[in-house]
């Protein structure tokens, strides 16, 4: 999953983005991914700092595979695929500042594999063990941005089920 989240990344990536950053102008899944992020870096670092291993990997793994891939970069591609160059850039900006900042969390566990794909996401910085790690920032939580997005997503999960309940092929 790591990897094909990287592949897509660097796939919509010009030749000379610039370093991971936050742009100013986000939109309600950009806040809503950050701050979704930003819980977790406070979740993950107090449960490292408590020993909690198995705590820390299962709150890393579910944000990658269920927040991050299954639903911010679902929803990115439609901005990707548009024609806004303003939303464009600030959806690159946020996917690399994500990814770049989950393998910063995510390499005590898999040094190697965090390690490799952070050299071809961020290739200005000199290695990964070598970087900060990300802080916890109040400004970043969205609380209404995480409310609007959440219900979205529970109303795509009731679509969802009721056509499967129906019997509705995916492509109608």
């Amino acid at each position: 999953k790591l990897w094909n989240a990287n592949r897509f990344i660097l796939m919509n990536l010009d030749d000379e983005e610039p370093a991971p950053h936050i742009p100013e102008n986000l939109a309600t899944e950009d806040k809503w991914i950050l701050s979704t992020f930003n819980n977790l870096v406070k979740t993950v670092t107090n449960s490292l700092n408590n020993f909690e291993l198995g705590i820390a990997v299962q709150n890393l793994y579910d944000f990658i595979w269920d927040v991050f891939c299954d639903w911010y970069i679902e929803i990115a591609k439609i901005r990707l695929n548009g024609e806004d160059l303003a939303a464009k850039a600030t959806v690159k900006a946020v996917l690399v500042y994500v990814m770049s900042n989950t393998l910063k969390l995510l390499h005590p566990f898999m040094p190697f594999v965090s390690e490799e794909i952070y050299s071809v996401l961020v290739p200005e910085e000199e290695s990964l063990m070598m970087s900060t790690w990300p802080q916890y920032k109040e400004e970043w939580n969205f609380a209404q941005e995480e409310t609007q997005v959440e219900r979205m997503k529970e109303i795509i999960r009731g679509v969802r089920n009721v056509r499967a309940e129906m019997n509705v092929a995916p492509s109608r």
